[in-house]
């Protein structure tokens, strides 16, 4: 499942950025990434506010995207976790920024949309990860989260969500430096 062409790239220390072209207009991939039910198939539900600064709660329940059980290694993800977050920025349907300042790993997220007729690009950056551990880790887990939502938004079943992260951090471990 693992695609080596769409692996995201180490851009400065601490970021990383992916580009994927997603297979659905740009309003729908827009829901996807606000209404919390159409998120929580592909990513994390909870609500989310629409105003810069406030606070939100996503909740992520990763044994219901695909089904599969949390590896031993990721067994604190085999219970929902509650991560705080706060909006940075939104414009509407092109952008989101959120950021995770609270926990043990502070970092930044932003989605950037682009339209490209019944198709989507999407350009995922997340910044301030704090290790080269951190970077593999989260590179795995957002490739594995996009290949979820393209399977959606396509209309069929995602396959096992830790399966494919296992094999794309081993790819993320192998380029990122």
């Amino acid at each position: 499942m693992t695609i080596k062409h769409s692996l995201g790239q180490q851009v400065a220390p601490g970021t990383l950025r992916m580009e994927r072209i997603l297979p659905a207009p740009i309003e729908r991939v827009w829901a996807y990434l606000t209404d919390p039910d159409k998120r929580a198939t592909w990513l994390a539900d909870g609500t989310m506010t629409q105003k810069p600064g406030e606070m939100f709660d996503l909740r992520f329940n990763h044994t219901e995207l695909t089904g599969e059980v949390a590896p031993d290694r990721y067994a604190e993800c085999r219970q929902p976790i509650v991560q705080k977050s706060r909006l940075v920025r939104m414009e509407a349907p092109t952008l989101v920024t959120i950021s995770w300042d609270e926990g043990p790993a502070p970092s930044e997220v932003t989605f950037e949309l682009t339209p490209q007729g019944n198709t989507t690009q999407l350009v995922l950056t997340h910044r301030r990860l704090a290790s080269r551990k951190d970077m593999v880790s989260v590179a795995g887990g957002w490739h594995a989260h996009v290949d979820v939502l393209i399977e959606v938004l396509a209309g069929r079943k995602p396959q096992g969500f830790w399966t494919n992260h296992a094999a794309l951090e081993k790819d993320y471990e192998a380029q990122i430096r």
